[in-house]
Formats: structure tokens, sequence, C-alpha cells
């Protein structure tokens, strides 16, 4: 996706780090035979992808908006028109 500003973003990088953090935590605790703290991991790997949701809708997410439509086909799928000189 060159040129877009997928992935990076303030909504992005903060739900793959609790995320991720999620992971550690649940990954840590499975080694340990230890339940809760496996579910606790789990949490917060949900968590992650509701706090990055939640600063989406905030406006701290990509805010792209989708292509024109002209003729019934997006603007970047038009075929590009032939210059005489």
């Amino acid at each position: 996706m060159a040129g877009s500003n997928h992935g990076h973003t303030p909504a992005a990088w903060t739900g793959v780090i609790i995320s991720f953090i999620g992971f550690l935590v649940a990954g840590a605790f499975m080694v340990m035979s230890n339940a809760i703290g496996f579910w606790a991991g789990m949490a917060l790997i949900i968590g992650g992808a509701v706090v990055g949701g939640i600063m989406k809708l905030m406006g701290l997410g990509n805010n792209q908006k989708p292509l024109a439509m002209v003729g019934g086909a997006p603007l970047a799928a038009r075929e590009p028109v032939a210059v005489e000189s």
C-alpha cells in the first residue's frame, strides 16, 4: 500500500502494543501452568483490540476517504487518457 497511512496511526500502535503485552503475559502464565494469569493475558489481547477501535472512532486512526466514483468505477481504476503531442 504505497502512499497510504495503513497501520501508522496512534490507534494502531496502541492496540498492537497492548495486545502484544497480553500475548507475552498469556504465554508466560501458560508456561507456568497458571490458568488465571493466562486468561488475564487473553483479556489484555481483547482489550488491545477494543482500545484500538475506540481510539479509531475518536479520530486517531486512518481517516482516508474512499475513492470517488465516476461512471461506476473508482478514479484509480480508469484507463489513462492518451495525450497527443
